[in-house]
């Protein structure tokens, strides 16, 4: 896809469609008086028959408009523009691919509403919405092919767009990999998809085997790894300035079980087959150094992908068992299908021997938080305030949603053993925040944060601006705080 911003009249732009943001009006207001001539009309006709009224992501086309080139007008609502924000501009030009693509329009136009710094949002939101999630299809019926995206503005946008761009396309790789099938993205499918990407990218790649991660002592990976036929794997990718500014090292870690049954304590069948998305953290991971490695911060950044597959075998680990992790730390296995929490704890562990300063790990851990917060938010834990405002912060600035959940240290008395250190389960009640205390014990001291994004990592329906399927969650955020000064 041709991706190109202008700063020119919309007036003047040929495309199948051109895409137009217009707001609620307030109590006397009348709709922008150039846009109405564009429709010789037809747009104020709509707010006064209450057709379109600028509600947010509404929308209506006008075909063939008299005053323009494009062959199409889509009206997409805005809400209150006192209220209009990049998260909203996002999901608007999502929705606006999303309806054209289906229908035909190869070249689609959209212009950035003056007095809006909303450029990049509206490019991350396209691209976004032009992913697709029936890759594997032998059909093409009803995918349409979007050639050429224009971004409009007053002014030069170019460096939002690319910005965007190269946001949106790490994002949607973190989407491909969750999006593949169990049989096809293994670990070691995994680690080659690793490869590749690092090698385009220009990244550092060490991969850590089986053998080298058993003379190290990595215990808690290993462990959860015996039951299957595929080798796991630790993915660790390098990002080096050419010039670091200060002594910031950032380590970002990602949960990648390519497929979870739970183990020996398996799950129910009912939906099993979503638990591809179980890597959707260290697909975030992936797809966030991809777009690092291109946008240069001044910080190095280095990855931790831990990935194995969680399965029922002869080999299996079993309830009871004790395993010694890399912190020297011992684990009672009371539930094989609290697995994340032990590839984590390695990770973890590692990151801080490579010296990472500060470390966001990403992770589909826990129904719990689910429970707690449903689809719309994703779990914030942190041992360090002023990273976990800095996370605030910067998924506010990119569009993603997080809620700060208590780790106080009451919540360590949940987790006792008395045969090992620490069991890798607490009790029924408050499972996302033992969880969460369960990694911080081999985080500390290290400033550190937990992203649980078990019910934000894949949409189960539709959406007007995102197909069902994965999200890429947390990939936007890792850019952005990889790239904040």
């Amino acid at each position: 896809m041709q991706i190109r911003s202008v700063a020119s009249s919309p007036a003047d732009l040929e495309a199948d469609a051109l895409v137009l943001t217009l707001f609620q009006l307030a109590d006397g207001e009348k709709p922008d008086s150039q846009a109405d001539a564009w429709s010789s009309g037809i747009i104020a006709e709509l707010y006064s028959r209450g057709e379109f009224s600028g509600k947010a992501l509404e929308t209506v086309v006008i075909h063939r408009p008299a005053g323009l080139k494009a062959s199409r007008l889509l009206l997409v609502g805005g809400g209150k523009r006192d209220a209009y924000s990049s998260a909203v501009a996002r999901r608007g030009a999502a929705v606006a691919v999303r309806q054209l693509k289906p229908k035909g329009a190869k070249s689609i136009a959209i212009v950035v509403p003056v007095r809006f710094d909303v450029a990049q949002a509206m490019t991350e939101g396209a691209l976004l919405a032009s992913f697709d999630v029936g890759e594997l299809k032998t059909s093409d019926e009803g995918k349409g092919a979007l050639e050429t995206l224009t971004i409009v503005a007053s002014a030069d946008v170019s460096a939002a767009v690319d910005k965007g761009r190269l946001s949106a396309a790490g994002q949607n790789f973190a989407r491909s990999l969750g999006n593949a099938p169990p049989n096809l993205l293994t670990p070691p499918a995994l680690v080659e998809r690793s490869r590749q990407m690092a090698a385009q990218a220009g990244l550092e790649i060490e991969i850590l085997e089986r053998g080298e991660m058993a003379k190290m002592g990595m215990g808690g990976l290993l462990g959860v790894a015996q039951g299957s036929a595929e080798p796991p794997a630790l993915i660790i990718l390098r990002y080096t300035p050419d010039k670091a500014a200060g002594n910031d090292h950032l380590g970002l870690v990602g949960k990648a079980v390519t497929f979870d049954t739970g183990g020996v304590s398996i799950k129910p069948s009912a939906d099993m087959d979503l638990m591809k998305y179980d890597m959707a953290g260290g697909a975030a991971v992936l797809g966030a150094m991809q777009a690092i490695a291109a946008l240069k911060p001044s910080r190095p950044v280095t990855a931790l992908v831990p990935t194995v597959e969680n399965m029922v075998g002869s080999r299996a680990q079993r309830p009871g068992d004790v395993v010694t992790t890399l912190s020297g730390k011992t684990v009672e296995i009371l539930n094989t299908d609290a697995e994340g929490r032990m590839i984590l704890a390695d990770a973890l562990t590692y990151g801080q021997q490579l010296g990472c300063s500060r470390m966001v790990d990403a992770a589909t851990l826990t129904g719990a938080i689910v429970v707690a917060l449903g689809h719309e938010r994703a779990g914030l834990f942190a041992n360090n305030e002023a990273l976990q405002q800095e996370i605030l912060a910067a998924a506010e600035t990119v569009g993603e949603k997080f809620w700060p959940m208590p780790l106080d240290e009451e919540y360590k008395e949940l987790l006792k053993s008395p045969i090992a250190d620490f069991p890798n389960i607490g009790s029924r009640w408050g499972g996302s925040i033992t969880a969460a205390m369960f990694l911080k014990q081999f985080a500390d001291p290290t400033p550190w944060a937990h992203l649980d994004i078990a019910g934000t990592a894949w949409l189960e329906q539709d959406k007007p601006y995102m197909p069902k399927g994965p999200t890429g969650m947390a990939a936007r955020t890792f850019i952005e705080l990889a790239m904040r000064p």
